[in-house]
């Protein structure tokens, strides 16, 4: 079980930049053993003092730190808790808040506590512990129920930093005038005191040693290179406050793209990623050995971590222990071989050539996609839709209605999530609209081909266009549900 003492907490101190080191020492909010300075205005009971920590489980209620510290009122700082979940735990550290007359917390932001709270029948929760909730999303979790974890808060002028056991996972700059929709248009950066959250009586949070370092108030923000705040920021803001899991499932690290500089952008942008690594005949991954050499060099990382099977011998390559190791497996239908034994990658023009009767070409090719969908066990059908370059500029008509039905029918047989791919500005509206009606999950796909991501702009805009909604957003399955535990390989 890991653990965090006051030493770890010191040494991770070490770790800032010396502008943020220095100044005022870490100060202990709660005292291990009472409540004092500390006032929960409704449902007082839910939370206790025991063996040094305080327990969050009772009815629905928030806890606010009132004590002499800063007369409870923060602007910058450094905020460092350790906290315990319990399995379906839900619960989250809110600052720049303050109490109000109905004993809610009254705007501020939160940093969410949740490893593997589901939500219930009417809501299901995505976020993650060391979301910045509704703001900056983490949707896989990184932090285990049962141990403790540290979360170090640090808010700097419009710049609020979440790290988990160390681990830099939000970094979010607050634009001017700040983004905000709905119910989340008062959660924004001002000064405020701390809270914490009891969610409901089946959730049960542990936190101890909870310390903060003010820092100044004339801080400025630090200097780094956000995105514009155009319609695209405004959307995926939108998103994020939505519940609709914001993640690129089907990012390369191509063109020298690094992992660091990926985990860069995705802090930059407020997308997670998912990251995949191309296993078949002729890539860069043919069999488990290198499979589990990828696997090893992204375990703990804040990612989902991905195969994208590629043609179709793919599925003889793995075994289904290697398979189910990854968060999810994705393919598409770009590589078969034809009715005369020709094999072709559709991408490549040369190995196309000349398709004399597009008609046959499609039936054939419609044929594939579905032998894809029946038999390998896959998440995600990526590329959907994408046709040749030879025959591209007909693509409405030769995506018939019929056509569409009978591969958004085996998706659906086969529970597989359609991808609205970036790169290739597929599948189209008429699809996704048709693949909606039929229930079909959706994931966003970058398919970057060189080191630059974009910002889902074509998902975005089919996110409008199609009317999605969160539930309609693809998440990865938990294992013993997962398409290659439950279908097997043929």
């Amino acid at each position: 079980m890991a653990t965090f003492s006051r030493r770890d907490l010191l040494a991770s101190m070490l770790a800032l930049p010396a502008a943020l080191r220095g100044g005022s020492e870490w100060i202990p909010l709660f005292d291990g053993h009472s409540l004092d300075g500390w006032r929960a205005a409704e449902n007082p009971h839910s939370f206790r003092v025991v063996d040094g920590q305080i327990v969050a489980a009772g009815p629905r209620a928030h806890l606010f730190y009132t004590g002499k510290v800063r007369n409870a009122d923060f602007k910058n700082f450094e905020l460092k808790v350790n906290a315990f979940a319990r399995p379906g735990a839900n619960s989250g550290i809110y600052f720049h808040t303050r109490l109000q007359a109905k004993g809610w917390p009254e705007k501020g932001l939160e940093v969410q506590i949740n490893n593997t709270y589901p939500g219930d029948a009417s809501y299901r929760e995505r976020r993650k512990t060391a979301s910045l909730y509704g703001v900056r999303n983490v949707f896989k979790p990184l932090a285990s129920d049962n141990e403790w974890f540290l979360l170090h808060i640090v808010v700097q002028g419009k710049q609020v930093q979440v790290r988990l056991n160390g681990r830099l996972l939000v970094d979010y700059m607050e634009p001017d005038p700040p983004v905000r929709v709905g119910d989340t248009a008062g959660n924004v950066l001002g000064r405020g005191t701390i809270a914490l959250q009891c969610h409901d009586p089946n959730s049960e949070v542990h936190f101890r040693d909870i310390l903060v370092r003010p820092l100044p108030d004339d801080i400025p923000t630090p200097t780094a290179e956000q995105p514009a705040v155009d319609d695209i920021y405004r959307q995926l803001a939108h998103m994020n406050a939505e519940n609709f899991p914001v993640v690129d499932y089907h990012v390369h690290l191509k063109g020298g793209l690094t992992l660091e500089e990926a985990l860069r952008e995705s802090r930059r942008l407020g997308i997670m990623y998912g990251i995949a690594i191309n296993c078949g005949l002729g890539f860069p991954v043919t069999n488990d050995a290198a499979a589990e050499e990828f696997l090893k060099g992204v375990q703990g990382q804040p990612v989902f971590v991905a195969m994208q099977g590629e043609g179709r011998e793919w599925v003889k390559m793995f075994s289904r222990e290697t398979m189910a190791r990854f968060d999810y497996v994705f393919t598409d239908a770009m590589t078969f071989t034809d009715d005369s034994g020709k094999r072709m990658r559709l991408w490549i023009k040369e190995e196309v050539g000349e398709i004399k009767d597009k008609e046959q070409f499609m039936a054939m090719y419609v044929d594939r996609i579905l032998g894809v969908l029946n038999h390998e066990p896959i998440d995600i059908y990526a590329n959907p839709t994408f046709l040749p370059e030879v025959i591209a500029a007909d693509y409405s008509r030769l995506w018939t209605a019929e056509r569409m039905r009978a591969v958004i029918d085996a998706a659906k047989e086969h529970d597989v999530a359609i991808e609205i791919n970036n790169r290739y500005r597929l599948p189209s509206p008429a699809f996704i609209k048709a693949a909606k009606r039929a229930g079909l999950k959706f994931s966003f796909g970058t398919n970057n081909g060189d080191r630059h991501l974009g910002r889902l702009e074509y998902c975005v805009a089919m996110v409008k266009e199609c009317g999605l909604t969160w539930q309609d957003i693809f998440v990865p399955k938990p294992d013993g549900e997962k398409p290659v535990q439950v279908r097997g390989v043929p």
